[in-house]
């Protein structure tokens, strides 16, 4: 009898499904149990997977997005590479307007991928003409027969997320999970996956990421857009200046902010203690935990499931970079197994 080969059709049958891991060294002084979510075991390296194919497939099944269409999208890089691996295999022209403010790597990883991308200046308002979300919106508008995916403003978002990532969380903690704390850009990941959680147990604590710099916090607080809380930051994919209609701020139960720094030094941390190479915005979500730690929002009953968004190899011009940290002012004391290795050398 002839065997069947085992193989997927393509790599986006990989997408989804992402392991639950616990976290052992970086929070062992913490109470409780911690897990990450590792979206960067998704194909395209990343939680943005998710929407990027949610979102192309509901166009197709609705006869927006016809064979050889083009993409549009407004990036910080994760959701510009997804949407760049999907076209490639469904067969669309991506285009993205991409901030400066994103790593070279990211920006590299879009090009290898057969995107054509623009890179627009990330410190301006944004309804500046040369923001990347007016960027996008005009090059839709120039691209015929082109779709707009406005991930900041669609909430097949948040659908995707309550879709797959909700109950994949659920299934894994065994329905025993007592908070989910995530970084919050589009506010899609955050959004979605609490609805789900919510429904299952309303007393899940449902913990939100936000950079100084933005936004967020502060509209969740008061209901008010304030511009004054709008300054310049490094942190690629968190927080916002601007509101995100995908962002359901009904359903989260608090925000942290997390600096630029302890969130770099996080990252690395996590890579070094739990070999994880994961992204930037990790290390803003385990800064987060540690800031709810010392509120006293755990005790050793808590579970907490901590959505680490990305890979570290989107990264390695910056916080994987000594000399980028240096530049920053980004200084921390070398760690043991580097002063070794320059012992060897000597």
């Amino acid at each position: 009898m002839e065997q069947k080969i085992r193989a997927y059709k393509n790599i986006l049958e990989l997408i989804g499904n992402t392991p639950l891991i616990q976290l052992n060294s970086v929070t062992n002084t913490l109470p409780g149990e911690f897990y990450a979510k590792v979206e960067a075991m998704n194909p395209g390296h990343s939680s943005k997977d998710r929407i990027a194919i949610h979102i192309i497939e509901e166009a197709e099944r609705l006869g927006i997005l016809t064979e050889g269409a083009t993409i549009v999208e407004t990036t910080s890089g994760n959701t510009g590479f997804s949407l760049a691996m999907v076209s490639v295999v469904k067969g669309y022209r991506c285009i993205l307007a991409v901030s400066s403010k994103s790593s070279k790597d990211k920006i590299d990883m879009l090009r290898a991928m057969g995107a054509e991308v623009h890179v627009c200046p990330a410190h301006v308002s944004a309804d500046d003409p040369r923001s990347y979300y007016e960027v996008a919106k005009r090059l839709h508008k120039e691209n015929k027969d082109s779709i707009y995916i406005n991930q900041y403003f669609n909430q097949l978002n948040i659908n995707a997320h309550y879709k797959t990532t909700g109950p994949e969380i659920w299934e894994q903690s065994g329905g025993t999970i007592t908070h989910l704390i995530a970084c919050s850009g589009t506010g899609g990941t955050i959004s979605g996956t609490a609805k789900y959680l919510k429904e299952q147990n309303p007393d899940i604590r449902i913990l939100g990421v936000d950079a100084y710099g933005s936004v967020i916090k502060k509209y969740h607080e008061t209901g008010e857009f304030d511009a004054d809380e709008i300054y310049p930051y490094r942190i690629e994919g968190l927080g916002k200046n601007l509101i995100p209609d995908a962002t359901d701020f009904e359903i989260i139960d608090d925000f942290i902010k997390v600096s630029d720094e302890e969130s770099a030094h996080a990252a690395r941390e996590i890579a070094r203690k739990e070999g994880l190479f994961v992204g930037y915005t990790s290390g803003a979500a385990l800064q987060a935990v540690r800031k709810a730690a010392n509120n006293g929002e755990f005790n050793k009953h808590s579970r907490v499931v901590i959505i680490f968004p990305d890979h570290g190899s989107r990264y390695m011009s910056k916080v994987f970079d000594d000399k980028w940290m240096e530049e920053q002012g980004f200084t921390e004391e070398k760690t043991t197994v580097q002063k070794k290795t320059k012992q060897a050398v000597k």
